[in-house]
């Protein structure tokens, strides 16, 4: 029996994890469910956005279904997800962008670069540290390769090394492992990466780049398959994984009940592919896109559909295929 961590967060985590953990119990009914509570409202509660416990419970889960948090423009707070991606050493963050015509993976280091968290303020200036170390920088690269091999052996590096000599370092070693791995590699400056991304998506199969750019380029890419509502993540580490929904918190909706639940519940087909069910994964994919095709959708996506409508038809959709077989 597996043990799940379920962290809903703030905002429209708590609207739309509960049907993403839905899913994932129409497979895995027998698997042990641990919620938790952390983040921003968790802090107004408690004066802590991650207890020592609630840390411990997530270092001890095989998997951690996790909904989204906000981080107020406090000095006093600290970034819960940052912190959580560097206590568990997640370094590897996976966004899948896909539809008609293009298969694109979009992989960033999660642990160092301007997300490193080595931050102070001074009295006339505030400072972050951007860290790009050669471990880091090998891991990420021969993650990213052994994924290239797995589909069309080809990577593609976001950088701005004609600027940043730590992006130069980083371009370096990331081609060193490509040639290692065999596979053909192109190099791209991180900003006419993201217009190409979006003018031509065909053109791009594995995408490897550091953690800002690569936070910056896959919301951007979220536009090819209708916004940041539809995209899941992945964080991988050397034992275990988190998936969260790439939209944040969005307290502009919270509450609102229309908060879109397809990325969340596109988690659980992560979380399954990484669980080694692929063919569940690509049900809960199928099931997805058949409640979009009726024409399902919340108003981010043009629609009228509240959360719990889309949630809901998602669900039934995969008792009727469960049904047929």
């Amino acid at each position: 029996m597996k043990p799940v961590v379920i962290a809903p967060g703030d905002g429209i985590g708590p609207e739309v994890i509960p049907y993403a953990v839905d899913v994932l119990k129409h497979f895995h009914p027998e698997w042990e469910y641990i919620p938790v509570h952390l983040g921003y409202e968790c802090w107004k509660r408690t004066g802590d956005a991650l207890s020592a416990r609630t840390l411990e419970t997530l270092k001890k889960a095989d998997l951690i279904l996790f909904g989204a948090i906000t981080t107020p423009p406090d000095p006093k707070y600290q970034s819960v997800i940052l912190r959580i991606r560097k206590e568990l050493d997640l370094y590897a963050n996976l966004r899948p962008v896909f539809g008609p015509g293009f298969d694109i993976l979009i992989i960033r280091e999660n642990t160092e670069g301007l997300y490193s968290g080595i931050e102070w303020q001074e009295k006339d200036r505030a400072c972050t540290l951007r860290l790009v170390t050669e471990a880091g920088t090998r891991r990420i690269a021969r993650f990213a390769c052994a994924c290239a091999k797995k589909r069309r052996r080809h990577l593609t590096i976001g950088n701005k090394a004609n600027v940043l000599k730590s992006d130069a370092y980083f371009l370096q070693i990331c081609i060193e492992e490509a040639e290692k791995t065999g596979i053909s590699i192109d190099k791209k400056y991180i900003d006419a990466l993201v217009l190409d991304v979006l003018q031509h998506p065909g053109r791009y199969d594995v995408i490897v780049t550091t953690n800002i750019f690569g936070d910056i380029l896959s919301d951007a890419a979220a536009y090819l398959e209708g916004g940041l509502g539809m995209l899941p993540s992945a964080n991988i580490g050397r034992h275990l994984a988190l998936f969260e929904p790439v939209h944040g918190s969005a307290p502009d909706i919270a509450g609102k009940g229309i908060a879109n639940p397809v990325a969340a519940i596109r988690c659980v087909a992560l979380l399954l592919k990484y669980a080694g069910e692929r063919e569940n994964a690509r049900i809960v994919e199928e099931a997805i896109q058949a409640v979009l095709k009726d024409g399902i959708k919340t108003p981010d996506l043009g629609g009228d559909a509240t959360t719990e409508r889309v949630g809901k038809a998602v669900l039934k959709e995969l008792a009727s295929r469960r049904q047929d077989s």
